[in-house]
């Protein structure tokens, strides 16, 4: 049973409505709301206006904001969201947000905890993990979080440095025609004699130079970053700081693929 928790600020309680006025049907609410005892007498027909008017409304008559959280577990419970995890994690970023201000955090589990305040926007975002914080400054290509934004938003770093480097593969694939894998990939799509994909007219020394470095640089990123991964135990993995590097080097080479012409010398897909 979770301690008295003062009163939200009425700032906090339209954030809370508005993102959980996002997590279901208004069905949803109406079931959760009777289930925990709290009259619906707002009038409103949107989600979120039922839920800011009911929460104001039973923070004042009991003077503490248990009423919310007692509504927040029930309607943000993990099991209701078997199979749309990233869902779950998504609305459960934005919530944390909020309460941080309060002091207060809602886990995977499903279970609230205490924190320390965050007294700035700033810091309250910092408490928060997504992609956005985690590689705040560093730019992440479309087609990484294409293949790995679920192992982002649950943390799962390892998986998703694995998942990129697949995808990074795959799109290779997709732009060449090309079904095949590796360095065997990379040689048949970057030869420099007959090259399916070109990163440059390869009219000189220096850009023939620049093309085999950049062939050089995909079969490193599978045989120094996917290949182990795919044999390492996860117990063993070194963490978030490489795989921010990880993920912008992934970004970097997805950037010059962006930039590379189809020769016509293999079949497009």
């Amino acid at each position: 049973m979770m301690n008295t928790v003062p009163p939200f600020p009425e700032g906090s309680v339209e954030g809370l409505a508005k993102v959980l006025g996002e997590c279901g049907s208004g069905s949803d609410i109406s079931r959760v709301l009777a289930d925990r005892g709290l009259e619906d007498n707002s009038g409103q027909s949107t989600k979120w206006r039922r839920l800011y008017w009911i929460f104001l409304q039973a923070q004042k008559e009991h003077r503490c904001a248990n009423r919310i959280l007692d509504f927040i577990q029930p309607f943000l419970i993990p099991a209701r969201f078997v199979g749309r995890n990233e869902q779950f994690e998504e609305h459960r970023v934005e919530l944390n947000a909020i309460l941080a201000f309060s002091g207060l955090e809602y886990g995977k589990d499903g279970q609230f905890r205490s924190c320390k305040a965050a007294n700035t926007l700033d810091e309250a975002e910092q408490r928060v993990s997504t992609i956005r914080q985690k590689f705040q400054g560093r730019p992440m290509h479309s087609e990484v979080s294409k293949y790995c934004r679920k192992e982002l938003m649950q943390d799962n770093y390892f998986h998703a440095v694995f998942e990129a480097t697949k995808g990074l593969a795959e799109r290779i694939r997709e732009i060449s025609g090309v079904d095949a894998d590796g360095a065997q990939l990379i040689d048949q799509v970057f030869s420099v004699d007959r090259p399916i994909l070109a990163i440059n007219t390869l009219q000189t020394e220096t850009e023939r130079s620049e093309h085999k470095g950049f062939a050089a640089l995909l079969k490193g990123c599978f045989a120094a970053v996917r290949n182990p991964l795919a044999h390492q135990p996860k117990i063993l993995w070194s963490g978030e700081d490489d795989a921010a590097d990880y993920l912008t080097l992934v970004s970097l080479l997805h950037r010059k693929l962006d930039n590379c012409v189809h020769t016509g010398l293999g079949r497009a897909s």
